[in-house]
């Protein structure tokens, strides 16, 4: 037996999002007709605001809702300073815990030659003209500590050599492997503050 087709057809929407499997997408998609129409209006209009609506930062590459995000907008940061991230999400990260106060630059991916990954598909070339550009004089990479993310900070820490800017990497106080999302804050401070330079300058 099968459900009625919406029903069926909101499942299949749900199985869609990572880790959600069959069983908890049939949960999720019954649990709807139980929600006020409020709630299922709010649901609906803030899945299509999400697709319409965000961008990504035309300075840092982080998601945001206008040309430039609120961090990016923010004086008051160190100048100096700029954290280099994987993804977006791992900016909220750092800023949920107040860990830094410079500004953050996101790659979108790690250089990994074996999935196909080369130096040209990540945003590398936006990363070396903000960095000359704002005139930054160090850089924090903070990536997963992996051999794509050591190829990563090695290969960035190449593009900046003889530009007079500071490279480095947050310390492993994260553990090797680890997805960065799942850090602890002390563990991931501890990592910041002791973060070890990788170049010469």
């Amino acid at each position: 037996m099968k459900y009625p087709l919406p029903i069926e057809n909101l499942i299949e929407c749900f199985s869609k999002l990572p880790g959600v499997g069959s069983k908890s997408a049939e949960r999720f998609a019954l649990s709807t007709l139980n929600l006020d129409q409020d709630v299922i209006n709010l649901f609906s209009s803030s899945l299509l605001d999400v697709k319409t609506k965000i961008k990504r930062c035309k300075k840092c590459n982080n998601l945001t809702d206008e040309n430039e995000c609120a961090i990016c907008k923010d004086k008051s940061r160190n100048k100096d300073l700029l954290c280099v991230v994987e993804d977006a999400k791992n900016i909220v990260l750092f800023e949920k815990n107040g860990l830094f106060n410079g500004y953050y630059h996101v790659i979108n991916g790690l250089i990994s030659p074996l999935d196909g990954i080369n130096p040209e598909d990540i945003n590398l070339d936006m990363l070396i003209k903000r960095i000359e550009k704002d005139k930054v004089k160090e850089v924090v990479i903070a990536v997963k500590p992996s051999i794509e993310g050591e190829t990563t900070a090695l290969y960035i820490s190449k593009l900046l050599k003889n530009k007079n800017v500071k490279v480095s990497k947050i310390a492993y106080g994260v553990p090797i492997g680890a997805d960065i999302d799942y850090v602890d804050s002390l563990t991931l401070e501890m990592a910041l503050e002791n973060r070890q330079q990788i170049n010469d300058n």
